[in-house]
Order: structure tokens, then sequence, then C-alpha cells
């Protein structure tokens, strides 16, 4: 495997996982929280109108686009372990920017998907 073909996929795990962010941020909005609890065409309005929520999804277009990319150079048993790496970049984007508790466990289980994927990409 190349590194420009490792960037690449780092690049759109890193790019889904500013995908979640954006849409969690979305989501946290209070206009947004009162239309999901005020019925499913209040929710559907909010959400569609919620920058964030299509920044969100603009993103995971584009990460898309690069990850079809990526699979037409790369075997999908190489490159779809490295999608793991999206769980470490998505909780430190939950403990640093939205302040969430990560325990003990969830930190040695995301170093174990890290480990696998370290594991598989040597195997390229």
């Amino acid at each position: 495997m190349t590194y420009l073909i490792l960037g690449l996929i780092l690049l759109t795990v890193t790019l889904s996982a500013c995908a979640q962010l954006a849409l969690k941020l979305g989501v946290m909005r209070s206009h947004v929280q009162s239309a999901l609890e005020g019925g499913l065409m209040d929710a559907l309005v909010a959400v569609a109108l919620s920058p964030l929520i299509w920044l969100g999804l603009l993103i995971y277009g584009l990460s898309v686009g690069m990850w079809l990319w990526v699979l037409s150079k790369v075997d999908l048993s190489i490159a779809y372990p490295f999608v793991g790496i999206s769980f470490l970049v998505t909780m430190a984007f939950g403990a640093f920017l939205l302040n969430e508790t990560i325990t003990p466990a969830r930190i040695a289980g995301t170093i174990l998907i890290a480990i696998g994927c370290v594991l598989v990409g040597r195997s390229a």
C-alpha cells in the first residue's frame, strides 16, 4: 500500500468522524431537540433546516466519494478495517469537543480496535 493510499484512507476515516461531529452538533441545537420531541413533521423540518446537519451530510458525501476511489485501488479486506480508526477520532471528538465522559472500558475497546487496524495495515 502506498503512502498516498494510506493517507487517503486516513483522510476518509477522519472526514467520516467530522461528519459525525457535525451531525451531533446539529441535533444538539435546542430548536432541533424541541422539534424532535414535537413529532415527526416538526423533526423533519428542523433537521432539514439545520446547517450543521447539512454540513455533516456534505462531509459524508465527500468522504464516500473518496472512499470509492480508495476501494478502486485497494482490496476491501485491507481498506475496511481502517474504518475502525474512526472510533478513535470520534471518541476524541466526543471527549475533547463535546466534554463526553470516556470510561476505561471504552478506552480499552478503542485501543483494541486500533491495534487491529495496525495489524491489518502491516499485512498489506
